[in-house]
């Protein structure tokens, strides 16, 4: 897979399909994979760039501590380092809060914004459930334990255990399978979720935005829709009302169909 230099970190990523670039950022412990189900409906549209945040897959693993507004400078970086001037930019969860501020700081770099399972502004409740995966990481023995056992449960629905419990263990399977993230850069990237705060940053978005919430989440629950879509100048909020806070895994099929009518549009 390539691999390119930003401020002396080496970062991995993978390009696949063809068309306009559009760049997708991964969430808290995942790397580029975790867009797997994507591609193949992103990929006949767009030149998709799934990279790797300093921290997590095979990309260099600096001493903490990280911040979206250090990752949103490391993926302008990175853009320039690859030659991509301008690109769709799709970031989830943690990745979407960098992706919030490189679109407020770097308006040149992104033609259009998709923000997934987003939030403005860590508030108590969110420090609360960061804080138990942070306790857990002295408990379980890998960072893919902690996220089966600790932050699943929050990204899906209960129907999906219950329903479809091959695919439940399918992506736990998918997940060990995946390169060990450190422990340390895990909480490096928990204190990046932490600090979020892009209040400042939502009114000098220029992009065409998307802000999608899964219904049913809780950890970046609607209770963010309001001060996103209210920040950020002609956004569009779509919500999967069967949904949780990973939709792009729990109904791809959805997901893939709300986020390319975005994408097509702009």
């Amino acid at each position: 897979m390539p691999q390119t230099d930003v401020d002396g970190l080496k970062i991995n990523y993978d390009v696949q399909g063809e068309g306009d670039p559009l760049l997708l950022v991964p969430y808290l412990a995942a790397d580029h994979a975790c867009f797997a189900f994507q591609l193949p409906a992103y990929t006949e549209h767009f030149s998709c760039i799934s990279v790797d945040l300093p921290g997590s897959g095979e990309s260099d693993k600096p001493p903490g501590p990280y911040s979206t507004e250090t990752y949103a400078e490391q993926l302008s970086g990175f853009l320039g380092a690859i030659g991509v001037e301008r690109a769709h930019v799709a970031g989830v969860s943690l990745g979407a809060g960098a992706a919030t501020h490189l679109a407020a700081r770097h308006p040149q770099r992104v033609r259009s914004l998709s923000l997934h399972s987003a939030w403005d502004r860590t508030d108590a409740y969110l420090r609360t459930i960061v804080g138990l995966w942070r306790s857990l990481a002295g408990a379980l023995p890998t960072v893919a334990d902690i996220t089966i056992q600790g932050i699943f449960p929050f990204c899906f629905t209960p129907e999906m255990y219950v329903e479809r419990p091959d695919y439940a263990q399918a992506l736990a399977d998918f997940v060990r399978g995946r390169p060990a993230q450190p422990r340390e850069a895990f909480l490096s990237q928990t204190e990046a979720v932490l600090a979020h705060d892009a209040v400042p940053a939502l009114g000098e978005i220029e992009a065409p935005t998307l802000v999608t919430f899964g219904a049913h989440d809780l950890v970046t629950s609607t209770r963010f829709a309001d001060p996103l879509t209210g920040g950020i100048a002609g956004s569009e909020l779509v919500v999967f009302d069967h949904l949780s806070h990973a939709a792009l895994h729990e109904d791809p099929e959805a997901f893939n169909g709300a986020t390319l009518d975005f994408l097509l549009r702009h």
